[in-house]
């Protein structure tokens, strides 16, 4: 039986066991297909990181410089597992993490901030602050590939909501296993292919296969 990835309760047991887990590829060669995107960035750029899990991506753009990064799942041990990976890398944590369904662009963003807002008076100093809805870049590795298991419907709602929170000069890059995963109609991006990357084979008699880099812009 295939997994419920578009389910919280299955991301729930998973992160109750894991720790780190990279989808499709590692941080580094993630980072690598969009490098002369994030060299044009000003190091004080918003970064949405969409679906962060139990991913170590948030720590390889704060080495570049980046901190305001904002870390996003929907499952509450995401944010969890992503603040213990930043801290056992930098000795702190800096970055800001998101209780919000992609789904639910951006209103869960804003109720995320306004929690965080109603806490000041309790928090510890860290995460530097509430999410904010103006992104100028969005990163998504893999999760429109769990949110698509969800149906077209939700990959839409997905889709309008990262628009809403990207700026009209900003970019979402999102990798995926389908070479279709964004062909929707009226779709509110201008899409584009940066990369078919290539599988590891087994045989060299198996077929190809690739994930693909797609770089979406605000129409």
């Amino acid at each position: 039986m295939a997994a419920d990835y578009e389910q919280q309760s299955y991301w729930h047991e998973r992160f109750s066991s894991e720790t780190a887990f990279e989808w499709l590829l590692s941080s580094s060669d993630f980072l690598r297909l969009i490098d002369p995107l994030l060299a044009s960035l000003d190091r004080s750029s918003e970064i949405l990181h969409i679906g962060s899990g139990t991913s170590d991506l948030h720590n390889h753009l704060r080495r570049r410089g980046f901190l305001r990064v904002t870390n996003l799942d929907y499952e509450p041990l995401a944010a969890d597992r992503g603040r213990a990976l930043e801290r056992r890398a930098f000795g702190d944590v800096r970055l800001r993490y998101a209780v919000a369904d992609a789904t639910r662009l951006p209103q869960d963003l804003v109720a995320a901030a306004a929690s965080d807002n109603d806490d000041d008076d309790d928090d510890d100093g860290e995460g530097g602050g509430g999410p904010r809805c103006e992104f100028q870049l969005a990163l998504d590795k893999s999760t429109c590939d769990a949110v698509s298991c969800g149906g077209e419907d939700a990959l839409r709602k997905m889709c309008d909501g990262v628009y809403q929170c990207i700026r009209p000069d900003g970019a979402w890059i999102a990798l995926s296993f389908s070479a279709d995963r964004f062909r929707l109609s009226n779709l509110p991006f201008e899409v584009e292919v940066l990369s078919k990357i290539p599988t590891p084979k087994s045989r060299a008699t198996d077929p190809d296969v690739f994930y693909w880099c797609y770089c979406l812009r605000p129409r």
